[in-house]
């Protein structure tokens, strides 16, 4: 079962990836975006873990419903309300349960992607997170380590595609060979995911 502290250290280690890998993100953004989708992922999820800190919410779906505001209030462009949205209605989906099985937190998350794709108007190949989310939420049911899998190689398969969404696509063919960002740090967020679950693998463990 997963409990708020899971969330807790899904949102934290999300917070770490970011901001390990900002300049990376921040460079895929370059010649397709704005070239800030690292620093505004990093202001956003540092927000977000000083936030979980200050209010500690009790339950999974609080966690995430928290978290998702904050990034809508504190990211700017488009990745605020994607990733706000995606982390609000994926916590609003689990609902006032203390504790979520991972088939819970699976049809949540699937909940919250359908959000993304409805609010940017985004399907799989448009070259945007989706392509990222959408494997990964359907390997989740695997592991967290399919979820992880599957989310770098829809990350890394954008590359060849043409931007159909998003401010990447005003630049047509000329985004082709470029992997999105959106997408990347999705894989991201998915990744650390698993590094969640790996931590709570580990403190059963120690306490047995």
């Amino acid at each position: 079962m997963l409990d708020a502290d899971f969330f807790r250290r899904w949102m934290t280690a999300t917070a770490a990836a970011v901001d390990r890998e900002a300049e990376r993100l921040t460079a895929l953004d370059s010649p397709i975006g704005d070239a800030d989708h690292g620093s505004n992922l990093q202001r956003g999820f540092t927000a977000v873990v000083a936030t979980l800190e200050k209010e500690s919410p009790e339950t999974p779906g609080a966690v995430l419903v928290l978290a998702g505001r904050q990034l809508i209030s504190t990211v700017g462009g488009a990745s605020g309300p994607l990733y706000g949205t995606l982390l609000r209605r994926t916590g609003k989906a689990l609902g006032e349960a203390e504790e979520v099985t991972e088939e819970q937190l699976t049809s949540a998350l699937r909940t919250g992607v359908d959000a993304v794709m409805a609010l940017g108007g985004a399907a799989p190949g448009d070259k945007t997170m989706i392509d990222a989310l959408t494997p990964a939420v359907d390997a989740l049911g695997d592991s967290f380590a399919a979820a992880r899998a599957a989310a770098e190689q829809g990350a890394e398969a954008t590359t060849p595609l043409q931007a159909r969404k998003g401010r990447a696509s005003y630049l047509g063919e000329r985004s082709i060979g470029h992997q999105d960002p959106g997408a990347t740090s999705s894989a991201l967020l998915i990744a650390a995911l698993m590094e969640a679950a790996g931590a709570a693998e580990a403190g059963e463990a120690a306490g047995e």
